[in-house]
């Protein structure tokens, strides 16, 4: 079948990440006229292209999302942006916000900039589920990114699409959980849990680029695309992890032990995908939620299979973290 991205200009920002990667994958599969992979990674534009092939689509970019000058010459003649670069640690964002802001604040201005300049038809920024209700720096600028997005659907002189989907955690990207755990393991332990009542939204790779490439087509303009998907209590996940890998490494499970660490600044105990507010307005599909932006007359819009929430209240307080032997399945398929 013929994909939507097929014969159009992709530019990936942040695309030497664990997401920027798989959407340049996915994109080279789907046959994209031209697949720009921008970033300021240096080593990892390097690492990138020595793993693909060379092919005649494939453009690799040194820029910074920061630098206005390197977005507009990124931003030219291209169809669709995936928009992932960002600063993502909690903690490095605590002790860094004003670095941030400018990445994920600014930055993600000059980009609107750029896109709406040069007529690109979409703009997909990849967000968080730290967004919501956020303590912290990292959250409270990718709230501000959203809402960035979501504003450009309040300007009629624009053509451009904007859109938004929230991420919760994703297994097995770059400096998250399940790699730092799998090589707390490798070395006998411990594992470094910060509270044994923390739980996190989890989501698989494919499912991230699936949400993208879903949000990309639906898209209609300031909206936020939330992924629906399980609560894991990160002491079940952990010692899930511990059953799985420690026999790898020549361990038994019993030999490591986990070492509580406290929560760090920025941190939450518990993430909701969703606020109350936004359920009120959100549309609901088999797989995601839809938040309209709230800056234009959205009642009249229709997405395919998507209808009104039948609980809104309480939707996310009712939810039940998995069990183990879910999980256990989960990270079967990961690990095999």
């Amino acid at each position: 079948m013929t994909s939507f991205l097929t014969g159009k200009s992709i530019l990936i920002t942040g695309g030497t990440g664990s997401i920027g990667s798989i959407l340049t994958k996915r994109s080279l599969l789907d046959k994209a006229k031209i697949i720009r992979i921008f970033s300021n990674d240096e080593n990892g534009l390097h690492e990138l292209e020595s793993q693909l092939k060379p092919h005649k689509s494939l453009e690799f970019i040194f820029g910074d999302i920061k630098d206005e000058k390197s977005v507009d010459d990124a931003a030219k003649d291209i169809d669709i942006v995936f928009h992932a670069a960002a600063l993502k640690h909690v903690d490095r964002c605590e002790v860094f916000p004003f670095e941030a802001v400018m990445t994920n604040v600014m930055g993600t201005k000059k980009l609107i900039k750029s896109s709406i300049k040069e007529k690109i038809k979409k703009v997909i920024l990849i967000s968080t589920d730290k967004a919501v209700n956020q303590i912290g720096v990292m959250g409270a600028t990718k709230l501000l990114g959203e809402k960035l997005i979501t504003a450009e659907a309040f300007h009629k002189k624009s053509t451009t699409i904007f859109t938004s989907v929230r991420f919760g955690n994703v297994f097995q990207t770059r400096g998250s959980i399940l790699p730092r755990i799998e090589n707390q393991i490798k070395k006998g332990g411990p594992i470094s849990l910060t509270d044994k009542r923390m739980i996190r939204f989890f989501m698989t790779q494919e499912e991230a680029v699936e949400l993208i490439l879903s949000a990309t087509k639906l898209a209609k303009g300031g909206e936020t695309f939330v992924l629906k998907m399980p609560l894991i209590k990160l002491n079940d996940l952990f010692e899930c992890l511990k059953e799985i890998l420690a026999p790898k490494y020549g361990f038994k499970k019993s030999q490591i032990k986990t070492k509580l660490v406290g929560i760090r600044p920025g941190e939450k105990l518990v993430e909701f995908l969703l606020t109350k507010f936004e359920m009120e307005h959100a549309l609901e599909t088999k797989d995601f939620f839809i938040i309209p932006s709230l800056n234009k007359q959205t009642k009249n819009l229709k997405y395919p299979g998507a209808k009104k929430p039948t609980r809104i209240n309480n939707y996310f307080e009712n939810l039940k973290p998995i069990s183990k032997q879910e999980l256990t399945k989960i990270l079967k398929k990961i690990y095999n």
